[in-house]
């Protein structure tokens, strides 16, 4: 098949995510799916470029804002696919051939999530995650956005913001996300740290008052 999928990944000093989540890329090399992989970095001061030349990525800098980053790396994107993920987001087994199986169907698309250890918060924050990913079609970033090139500019782009970019870009969408059968694994370390039930409960409150009509500028920081 010919490479259609270009896959596009944020960083700022996210060495130690990538180390994780880009061998699970491989089998989409390995098929002839991915076309490119772009890194699209807010000013790393740690090993984030040297990996990135070492995987052969293509690698963008300018400010660091999730949304802007996101943006930049589209705009160099050359496949008729664009797959966005976070740099700490390790792809499941098989995740090429669900995804080829998927894009004829020319619908966007999100992996299910799952996080990485053990422990009932982890699939109770998991599963209140698959179920508003299902019930609303609103997947997070840390799923994996997989749209078309065509969706994605009749949907203006993601918009230059550092919080809820991904929000913004899945209700832009005409089209309602798929929820791929296969779970994207993402790391635990920022629940683990701030409290399962503190960070969950900061992060309904952040959306709901992004949904309400709150500026993404004085969310971020808050966040």
């Amino acid at each position: 098949m010919r490479a259609k999928l270009s896959v596009i990944i944020p960083t700022l000093n996210a060495a130690s995510g990538l180390e994780r989540s880009l061998p699970s890329l491989a089998e989409g090399l390995q098929v002839g799916l991915i076309r490119q992989l772009i890194l699209s970095d807010g000013g790393s001061d740690d090993a984030t470029k040297q990996i990135a030349d070492a995987a052969g990525a293509v690698f963008l800098t300018g400010p660091a804002s999730r949304g802007g980053q996101l943006r930049r790396g589209a705009e160099v994107a050359e496949g008729e696919w664009l797959l966005f993920l976070h740099a700490d987001s390790v792809l499941p087994v098989g995740w090429a051939d669900a995804v080829i199986a998927h894009i004829s169907t020319g619908a966007p698309a999100a992996f299910r999530l799952k996080f990485d250890g053990v422990g009932l918060m982890h699939k109770v924050v998991a599963g209140w995650a698959n179920l508003r990913s299902r019930v609303f079609s609103l997947p997070y970033g840390d799923q994996g956005l997989l749209v078309s090139r065509k969706d994605y500019d009749l949907a203006g782009g993601f918009e230059d913001i550092p919080l809820m970019e991904d929000v913004a870009m899945t209700r832009a969408l005409t089209k309602r996300i798929t929820l791929l059968p296969l779970s994207v694994t993402t790391s635990a370390e920022r629940y683990e740290r701030d409290g399962w039930l503190r960070r969950g409960r900061r992060n309904l409150g952040l959306l709901l008052r992004y949904l309400c009509g709150a500026n993404p500028e004085n969310l971020a920081r808050r966040y």
